[in-house]
């Protein structure tokens, strides 16, 4: 990876992180198709590590305000997800599993835009968790569904319980995708190398909980993901 491309990669993933202690998502959204775009290899399990990491240290800072209930039904759904989403990663290549990253990030921000909002029953939530398990072990962007049914929670509320539920779900997708030798020891020091912007992101968010309003960082999350997608999905058919 050439000195720019790290840069590029390393300023994606400090906003991606930023948010992702901010509104609760938005690690794979943001960084997931740059990544895809300058080093496939690395997804998903780069981004895996690190969302280990940084959903670690929001669940510590917002512990007091995780719904254990409501996370413990999205990780019974994750559970079959998760099996599903190692089963694509070992099938399909490498060029299908860009455009299905894409597609997942245009359709999480279709329905962020259009403001759907189920209600949060053990069902639905239950449901969030195996479609998120499923993307996120596939494509490293598991956030949109779990961000839909617990939208109506407070700020504190999504944060930590998204992270509770992000924290076990991740390792659970990481040791999945371990078995099936999806994940290598190159995979390993890339992680290692973007700690510390993964770790700036983080710090950066408890300024801009303080500051900027969830809306302006929705439409922040939603333009660059949907550039990053779209720059993605045309780079598949070069």
């Amino acid at each position: 990876m050439s000195g720019w491309a790290v840069t590029v990669v390393a300023l994606a993933i400090v906003l991606a992180s930023c948010l992702q202690g901010s509104i609760g998502f938005g690690m794979g959204m943001v960084a997931a198709p740059v990544v895809a775009i300058v080093d496939p290899g690395l997804l998903p399990g780069m981004l895996i590590m690190l969302a280990v990491v940084l959903t670690l240290a929001v669940t510590l800072r917002e512990r007091e305000a995780v719904n254990l209930r409501g996370a413990g039904w999205a990780l019974f759904g994750r559970v079959p997800g998760t099996v599903a989403g190692v089963w694509l990663v070992a099938v399909l290549p490498q060029r299908w599993l860009a455009l299905l990253l894409g597609a997942a990030v245009l359709v999480g921000v279709v329905l962020a835009i259009a403001g759907w909002a189920p209600d949060p029953t053990r069902r639905t939530t239950a449901a969030a968790g195996a479609v998120s398990g499923l993307l996120g072990t596939a494509t490293s962007i598991g956030g949109p569904p779990m961000a839909l049914v617990w939208q109506s929670s407070s700020g504190a509320q999504l944060r930590g319980t998204m992270a509770a539920f992000f924290l076990v779900g991740s390792a659970m997708s990481l040791a999945g995708l371990a078995l099936t030798g999806s994940v290598h020891a190159d995979t390993v020091r890339a992680a290692v190398w973007f700690l510390p912007p993964t770790a700036a992101g983080y710090l950066l968010s408890r300024y801009v909980n303080r500051f900027m309003s969830r809306r302006r960082l929705r439409i922040t999350a939603i333009v660059v993901s949907v550039v990053g997608a779209l720059i993605l999905i045309a780079d598949q058919f070069r």
